[in-house]
């Protein structure tokens, strides 16, 4: 029936176009019957939908149509009942139309699929379809290829352009070890990925699942829209009646119908929701549905853990201090730390890597759980660790260093000390970066309304208290356990806040469920994420947040504006159609009208950008 709906409105255009033409060459003989055929066209999709609505107990707005169409054949009007007919059908393929593309996230999504893989078997390169790539499988993907799994790079080096999961467009190295997802491309470079996740269990593959969901999740406009509606329609039948019985106008009874249809009212909510969640897909974004852009929207209270969230979650070596101007000891410290897999060792290791070529032979080296470790290189017998070592090996700092690192320790950074042989030489400073864009995303969400910031974290308060202040939080609680940030956030509600919770999307996966809004910050834990979070920023950068609560204002303001739109033309057709300055095809056509700006209206939000 949708096909014969477009065979239907082509065909009654084509019989009006020329009955008008007959009109102009006074050749009026068979335009009454070309009209009539029209009606008849029109009036087939359009009276099958209306019985299909009442079968359930449903008053549609094709009901109101049919009626119209079928009251203006019995007083003649055969003009007015093919152009109804024919600009209702325009309209709802005009509505189809311009709904399919703000879905174009999704379309945009699929075509990114990758459809084949190439397999690495017996050390041959063997392309198969995506559905048979197993768990476990080592894929090749070379410059201008799509990763078609997620896994783990175990050979090669690549840029990647992960633009479609990050709505970042800069490329990212990727190296052994580093996690590559699905529909993500290989800019330049050869890798080999050990398959983690294949199928529906990709990262890629759930995102398109979330944002299909997502755009089908009715707002609560929507839905007392929808509620509002079936009140609505009979309410109009009746008006129309009443109009009927004491004006003893049918013209104008079924003009008035025609005219009070909710078209535009129906439609301007979900175009609303739908192109806003098809703009933060676009950009990084995943938003689950219209409800949770009204409840983002009205969010005044955001709490942020720490690890991860407004810091990287990767230590790194940020100052080196020593006794001397030299601090060539880092080399032989590298070498010995490499023996670790503490990840303060591996922030030294890459510190070193900078600067030095290291021997990666296996040394003596001895780990001391919880002061650090004792090792030999080139003869020498070194010490690193904090100050606990120091103390069991009766060290003392000299003054000079003391000051420094009381003064590192003071600002939440963690302090390694290194010795040779007794003899301090200095001590390597490491902390957990703030990320970079953290700072105007915070000072953002207070222009945008956000009233109170809160930082939960389970680190020390030393740390806490430093990174808090960087950032301009007044409100720090550290050293939480996860039912402790549990107990912060119902507290926050229970004072009648609407509390939106950003977090790494797996640790606090608790406090995600509980807040009014979860915003899991990340690829890492995607699984948690998407199942736990309301909002998820795929890019692990806070502006992205900034973009999310900004898009769901301007996603409720532009619902408002479509129902103001939808209301006020009802509003003065009726008024036109009661003084007789508006009749049933030209009321059609402005009814029409109003549903395709609201259409149009809501589609500018595919455009919206993000701010940096």
């Amino acid at each position: 029936m949708q096909r014969f709906k477009q065979v239907a409105m082509l065909i009654a255009g084509g019989l009006i176009a020329i009955s008008l033409l007959l009109y102009v060459i006074n050749q009026p003989a068979p335009i009454d019957l070309f009209l009539i055929i029209a009606t008849i066209f029109t009036g087939i999709p359009i009276l099958y939908y209306a019985l299909q609505a009442l079968r359930l107990k449903l008053m549609s707005i094709d009901l109101l149509v049919a009626i119209a169409m079928i009251g203006a054949l019995f007083i003649g009007e055969y003009v007015e009942s093919s152009v109804v007919g024919f600009l209702f059908l325009f309209g709802s393929y005009l509505e189809s139309r311009t709904l399919a593309k703000t879905r174009s996230s999704i379309q945009a999504l699929l075509a990114i699929a990758p459809e084949v893989a190439v397999v690495l078997k017996d050390q041959q390169e063997v392309t198969v379809p995506i559905n048979e790539v197993e768990k476990g499988d080592i894929i090749v993907v070379k410059s201008g290829g799509k990763v078609p799994v997620d896994g783990e790079v175990t050979a090669g080096d690549a840029l990647m352009n992960e633009a479609m999961m990050t709505g970042e467009s800069i490329p990212v190295d990727k190296v052994i070890g580093d996690n590559v997802f699905s529909g993500t491309m290989v800019d330049q470079g050869y890798i080999r990925v050990k398959a983690t996740k294949v199928g529906a269990a990709t990262a890629f593959s759930q995102i398109i699942e979330l944002v299909e969901e997502a755009q089908d999740q009715k707002s609560k406009t929507e839905r007392f829209l929808d509620r509002f509606s079936q009140f609505y329609t009979p309410a109009v039948v009746v008006l129309a009646l009443v109009v009927y019985l004491v004006t003893r106008n049918i013209h104008l009874s079924i003009t008035f119908l025609v005219i009070a249809c909710p078209g535009a009212l129906v439609i301007g909510a979900p175009v609303s929701n739908v192109s806003g969640i098809g703009n933060g897909a676009k950009n990084g974004v995943l938003l689950k549905g219209g409800d949770v852009i009204d409840r983002f929207n009205k969010a005044r209270t955001f709490v942020f853990d720490k690890t991860g969230t407004l810091t990287k979650g990767k230590p790194k070596v940020v100052a080196l201090k020593s006794i001397g101007d030299a601090t060539d000891w880092l080399k032989a410290v590298a070498e010995l730390e490499h023996q670790s897999e503490h990840h303060l060792a591996r922030a030294i290791v890459e510190k070193a890597e900078q600067t030095y070529t290291l021997e990666t032979e296996t040394l003596d080296v001895e780990i001391i759980k919880g002061q650090g470790l004792t090792g030999i290189n080139k003869d020498e017998r070194y010490l690193i660790g904090n100050r606990r070592l120091l103390e069991q090996n009766a060290v003392t700092l000299p003054e000079a260093l003391e000051a420094q690192a009381v003064e590192a320790e003071g600002n939440g950074q963690t302090v390694i000390f290194v010795v040779k042989e007794a003899i301090v030489l200095g001590f390597i400073v490491i902390a957990d970066e703030i990320r970079p864009e953290a700072k105007q995303a915070l000072f953002a969400l207070k222009q945008l309304g956000a009233e109170h910031l809160v930082m939960l974290t389970g680190d020390n308060k030393k740390t806490a208290n430093f990174v808090a202040k960087s950032l301009g939080i007044a409100d720090v609680r550290a050293e939480l356990s996860p039912k402790d940030k549990l107990t912060a956030i119902r507290d926050l509600q229970e004072a009648g806040e609407s509390v939106v919770m950003v977090g790494d999307g797996v640790n606090d996966a608790p406090a995600l469920a509980l807040s009014d809004i979860g915003v899991a910050m990340g690829l890492s834990g995607t699984d948690v994420a998407i199942e736990t979070a309301d909002v998820v920023a795929m890019n692990d950068r806070l502006d992205q947040l900034v973009h999310a609560f900004r898009l769901s204002k301007q996603t409720v303001r532009n619902r408002t504006e479509n129902i103001i739109i939808a209301l006020l033309t009802v509003f003065f057709l009726l008024i036109g159609v009661l003084n007789g300055k508006i009749h049933l095809a030209s009321g059609m056509f402005v009814h029409e009208a109003s549903v395709l700006i609201v259409i149009l209206n809501g589609m500018r939000l595919l455009k919206y950008k993000p701010r940096r």
